[in-house]
């Protein structure tokens, strides 16, 4: 006897099993491979910034320039926030990979403080440019300038965000596969973002007081 039946209107009917897969569809490495495609279009979007700011990083329009503006020691102090925090995340994963909850969240909170200071002299540098009359509009070159800088501090701060949101996951459900997950792409993404900042720090700021 078949196993459609027939609905209460007359028309055939599938029966329930037939909408359930035997197993879970998703592909082992699927969560992966789909993470690498962002962070590949992540950095066209980086790319065309740094072409851009190649182009006008000249274009002054009579305006201040970057070794006038630029302070060398801040943003040293930042870009070493930036790269301990790439450290303390590397603790974070090895806490991870012997199942230290405790060990993952601390190593976690840390992290995300060093991001915060990362963010925090990202916003006083802008903040005391545009004091200083340096605003985006003042020429091109500032324009590159925040567009690209200001772009991956967006990033960084989503990135706080996104660990935020992952310490309350782990400390709610532990270290389950589904946060394990979370946290190996998380991981990919900061350290992701620690790379274009050692391109920006080289690029825009080392070149620009040359």
């Amino acid at each position: 006897m078949s196993d459609i039946r027939l609905s209460a209107n007359g028309a055939a009917a599938m029966p329930a099993r037939a909408y359930h897969l035997a197993h879970e569809p998703h592909p082992p490495n699927g969560t992966a491979l789909g993470f690498w495609l962002y962070l590949m279009s992540d950095c066209l979007i980086f790319a065309a910034l740094f072409a851009t700011f190649g182009v006008l990083g000249r274009s002054y329009a009579a305006g201040p320039t970057g070794a006038q503006l630029f302070d060398l020691t801040l943003v040293a102090i930042n870009t070493a926030f930036l790269l301990l925090s790439s450290i303390t995340f590397g603790f974070a994963m090895l806490r991870k990979q012997q199942k230290d909850v405790r060990g993952t969240l601390v190593w976690l909170g840390i992290t995300g403080v060093l991001g915060l200071c990362f963010l925090g002299l990202e916003i006083y540098e802008f903040a005391h440019l545009i004091g200083q009359g340096a605003t985006p509009q003042r020429s091109a070159f500032l324009s590159a300038f925040f567009a690209l800088v200001g772009t991956h501090g967006l990033h960084v701060m989503f990135g706080v965000i996104w660990l935020v949101v992952l310490m309350v996951q782990i400390s709610k459900h532990g270290l389950i596969p589904e946060n394990n997950r979370r946290l190996m792409c998380l991981s990919m993404f900061w350290h992701f973002l620690d790379v274009v900042w050692i391109g920006v720090f080289t690029f825009v700021y080392l070149m620009g007081v040359l």
